[in-house]
């Protein structure tokens, strides 16, 4: 048996052309009925007149589609990041590249996906390199991977630094495994595809000797 909801009942309805208001033209349905159907057409109408009333000035502009003061913020902190690193300030460097990762994070969802995902790529590629410099290699392994999540392609330093982070932990067969699907994304003739294929070779050679 069908539910109220399965039922679809069409009323002729008519709109007022001048005031657009609407009311029930039937004299065939049961009193109770109409009685329902004009109440809702009541309070539909007097909802109607209120946002009439409203000012345009008070409807708020649409979101824009990028934030230029929090992309501003996020690139202060990556190149303040970038400098604490060239000092050797690892641990600086750490912090702040932190902060730039989780304000690009709580970017609204509004935004373009795709500019998020540009800067979590090369945030999360910078801190794997500077948790490298530390030797804190699954550190530099879980943000490389992070980074090749947020951007596959053209992302050569990251999945160089997965690889190394493996292969530095004694984990070459991974490490390969990573080196050959990179190359096949990025290719063997770029330049980034020739690095990949220079740690490859490293590892091939670890794996012979292990």
């Amino acid at each position: 048996m069908a539910s109220e909801i399965d039922i679809y009942n069409q009323y002729p309805i008519y709109m007022d052309p001048a005031t657009k208001a609407l009311s029930l033209q039937a004299n065939n349905l049961p009193p109770s009925q109409a009685t329902t159907i004009a109440n809702e057409l009541k309070e539909l109408n007097a909802l109607h007149r209120s946002l009439l009333t409203l000012e345009t000035a008070n409807i708020p502009p649409p979101p824009l589609p990028l934030n230029p003061k929090l992309s501003a913020q996020i690139s202060k902190l990556r190149d303040s990041a970038n400098t604490a690193y060239r000092k050797t300030n690892y641990d600086e460097a750490l912090t702040l590249y932190k902060y730039a990762i989780d304000m690009a994070l709580a970017r609204p969802g509004w935004e373009p996906v795709a500019v998020a995902r540009d800067e979590l790529a090369g945030l999360y590629a910078n801190r794997a390199q500077a948790y490298m410099a530390k030797q804190a290699w699954p550190e530099a392994l879980v943000d490389a991977k992070a980074s090749v999540d947020s951007k596959p392609v053209g992302n050569v330093k990251a999945w160089w630094r997965i690889a190394k982070s493996l292969a530095e932990m004694g984990r070459y067969e991974e490490a390969r495994r990573f080196l050959q699907k990179s190359i096949d994304i990025e290719g063997r003739e770029s330049e980034g595809g020739k690095e990949l294929l220079g740690l490859l070779d490293e590892v091939e050679r670890a794996l012979v000797k292990a």
